[in-house]
C-alpha cells in the first residue's frame, strides 16, 4: 500500500509531532481495515496530565481531517500490553493478577513494572473511553511479583480499617471489570497494562 494511498495529504499523518491522523490511517494503525478486526496484544494510549483523572476527557487536538490551530506541540503516547485482569481478595487486602497471552506483552509488562513499581499504584476503569472509577491504593503496601505470564500486584495493610478499604476497592474494581469496563493498572499515574476480565 503506497504512502499516497494511506495519507491523503501530509497533514493527515503523524503521531510524534502531535498532528492529526485521518480515520483511515488510524484504522490501519490499530488493525481495523475493510471490516477485518484484529485484536492486538497491545494498545496505544495518549497519557493525560492530570494526576486525579489521567484518562478522563477527550484527546486534545484530536479532530479527523484537519489540524486544529491550537494543537499540542507533542503528544505523549505510550504503548501498553493488553492482558486479562483479575482482582482477588486476600488476607489484609487484595491482589491484582495481570496475565498476558504472548511473551512480548509479558516482557513489556514486566519491564514497565520493574521500572515503575516503587510509586503509587492505582487502577482506572473506563467505559466507552470515559473514566468511571479510579482507585488510588494509598492505604496499603503494594508489591509487584512476576509470574510466568505477567505479574501479580498485592496491596496489603495490617490496619483493620485500611484492609476494609482495600477489599472494598477490590470489590468495586472487580464489578467494573466484570461489567465490561477496561481497566488500566498504573504506577505513578503511568499505565503499565490495560485489559478486561476473562
Amino acid at each position: 500500500m503506497s504512502r499516497k494511498h494511506l495519507c491523503r495529504s501530509s497533514r493527515d499523518c503523524g503521531i510524534s509531532n502531535g498532528s492529526v491522523l485521518s480515520a483511515h490511517v488510524l484504522r490501519l494503525l490499530i488493525g481495523h481495515l475493510e471490516g477485518v478486526r484484529v485484536m492486538s496484544s497491545s494498545a496505544v494510549l495518549e497519557r493525560g496530565t492530570s494526576a486525579v483523572a489521567p484518562f478522563g476527557g477527550s484527546f486534545p487536538g484530536w479532530q479527523a481531517g484537519s489540524i486544529p490551530a491550537g494543537s499540542p506541540a507533542a503528544a505523549n503516547w505510550c504503548v501498553l500490553p493488553r492482558c486479562t485482569v483479575e482482582f482477588e481478595k486476600c488476607t489484609g487486602g487484595f491482589k491484582i493478577h495481570c496475565r498476558c497471552e504472548d511473551e512480548v506483552s509479558c516482557g513489556t509488562l514486566q519491564n514497565l513494572c520493574r521500572m515503575l513499581c516503587d510509586g503509587l499504584c492505582s487502577v482506572c476503569c473506563t467505559q466507552n473511553g470515559i473514566a468511571c472509577c479510579q482507585c488510588n491504593l494509598t492505604c496499603g503496601i503494594c508489591k509487584c511479583e512476576y509470574t510466568k505470564d505477567g505479574c501479580c500486584i498485592s496491596c496489603i495493610s495490617g490496619d483493620k480499617a485500611c484492609c476494609a478499604m482495600l477489599q472494598s476497592c477490590c470489590q468495586c474494581l472487580s464489578t467494573c471489570c466484570e461489567s465490561g469496563c477496561c481497566c488500566y493498572v498504573c504506577f505513578n499515574n503511568t499505565p503499565v497494562c490495560c485489559g478486561t476480565c476473562a
